[in-house]
């Protein structure tokens, strides 16, 4: 599975940001996720979608990011609004299989900063 994420850059506090990541060689994918990775800190998961559209989230994002993914299935979006400087981070996709295989794209750098 090849992951391709989009969409990263810097923005001022409150803006809004929107991260895509697309994958492909699978036809087997199930969840799909964010993490993301601030300097000096552990990884942590911000949002997941799975096969069946249920979705979760990290209480530090609740209300303020969105998951979703594209009719195909294939495609997970994350529409982040309201950022804040703690959410400076480098965001990874991250994808599951119903084989319980896991994937990670590279990852894309968030800054919020003014």
């Amino acid at each position: 599975v090849q992951l391709q994420a989009f969409g990263g850059g810097l923005v001022q506090p409150g803006g809004s940001l929107r991260l895509s990541c697309a994958a492909s060689g699978s036809s087997s994918i199930n969840t799909m996720g964010w993490h993301r990775q601030a300097p000096g800190k552990q990884r942590e998961l911000v949002a997941t979608v799975t096969g069946g559209g249920s979705r979760s989230y990290a209480d530090s994002v609740k209300g303020r990011f969105t998951i979703s993914r594209g009719n195909a299935k294939s495609t997970v979006y994350l529409q982040m609004n309201s950022l804040k400087p703690e959410d400076t981070a480098v965001y990874y996709c991250k994808v599951g299989t119903y084989y319980g295989n896991y994937y990670w794209g590279k990852g894309t750098q968030v800054t919020v900063s003014s």
